[in-house]
């Protein structure tokens, strides 16, 4: 079991949705005795600043995980990293791909690589659906990443350091989610709302429920593991009728690259996959370090996909609104 007491934490990306939940969080349990905020943004730290206030254990530290140098020497002397830092956006990924390349895979390297060189003990990185089965370029980036924080254990050698994988979806009020947009548009009294499918599904997770999964992954790892939540799915036609009740739906076709339904673990990946009560552990293809060695949970079926219209766990437009109020 790891303990967090006294330690150092590093978080890349860290004035992104995520990284100031997960930030706030470690503030308010009170274990950690230093926080490092890394970016590249320096409006974005400014503004996450006002918001923490000056707590003594926040340092702030302005990089690009392009630059090995310069993160290097921003993540002396910390105990755990989570990397967050991403370029995530699917259409600017299609016109801009080595840039996302550059970032998701290379950026993700040096991570590794530094982690190991300083002696970091444990690393979650943050992974997305679109990384299983991709059908974008952002996708195949992140499940690059993935393979590489996987790898990276053996990659360590005699190194302590240690990494795992967490995969979720959708973030409820997350930058880039869809709940600002329909919210804006309701209050705006435009009664016209803008579906890609009606089809659609997708997975749905909460910031305090994505936080509490990536502290659990670092008490549950050994290395080797990407870890992926039990969590409910939704009907995009069920959320925009939450959020704009009695708006038409505009059907205007899926976007390069979007999936109609978000898959999370594929079909090739289900026989070196457990279920547990609350999540799923997909063990690593190589191992040498421990990673297959996951204690408890059950085999699912060869022919297992855990995709958002094939879940067994589903939103009421109840659940929804709530979910969305709380957000």
């Amino acid at each position: 079991m790891t303990s967090l007491d006294g330690a150092s934490m590093f978080v890349t990306g860290g004035t992104g949705s995520f990284g100031k939940a997960f930030i706030r969080r470690l503030l308010d349990d009170g274990h950690v005795s230093r926080i490092v905020i890394y970016s590249r943004d320096e409006l974005k730290q400014y503004e996450v600043r006002q918001l923490l206030g000056d707590d003594p254990r926040l340092r702030w530290m302005i990089g690009d995980i392009r630059d090995k140098e310069r993160l290097h020497r921003a993540m002396h002397g910390v105990d755990y990293v989570v990397h967050a830092a991403a370029l995530k956006q699917v259409d600017t990924a299609e016109y801009n791909p080595y840039e996302f390349v550059k970032t998701n895979v290379l950026g993700s390297q040096n991570v590794i690589d530094t982690a190991i060189d300083l002696g970091v003990k444990r690393v979650v990185a943050l992974s997305t659906d679109k990384a299983s089965s991709p059908a974008n370029l952002y996708g195949a980036t992140k499940l690059c990443a993935d393979k590489l924080f996987i790898a990276g254990n053996h990659y360590a050698g005699a190194a302590d350091t240690r990494m795992a994988v967490v995969r979720y979806g959708n973030v409820v009020g997350s930058r880039g989610s869809v709940v600002p947009f329909f919210k804006r548009l309701a209050a705006e009294g435009v009664r016209k709302v803008p579906i890609t499918d009606p089809r659609m599904t997708r997975f749905w997770i909460t910031l305090p429920q994505a936080v509490q999964f990536v502290l659990d992954a670092f008490e549950r790892m050994t290395g080797g593991e990407l870890y992926v939540p039990r969590i409910p799915s939704m009907k995009i036609t069920d959320l925009a009728e939450v959020l704009a009740p009695g708006a038409e739906l505009d059907i205007i076709g899926i976007r390069p690259g979007e999936k109609l339904h978000e898959e999370m673990i594929g079909a090739e990946d289900a026989h070196r996959t457990l279920r547990f009560a609350d999540h799923y552990v997909v063990k690593p293809v190589i191992s040498e370090w421990g990673g297959k060695h996951v204690e408890g949970g059950e085999e699912v079926p060869n022919d297992f996909v855990y995709r958002s219209d094939l879940n067994d766990q589903w939103l009421s437009h109840d659940e929804l609104a709530e979910m969305v109020a709380a957000a």
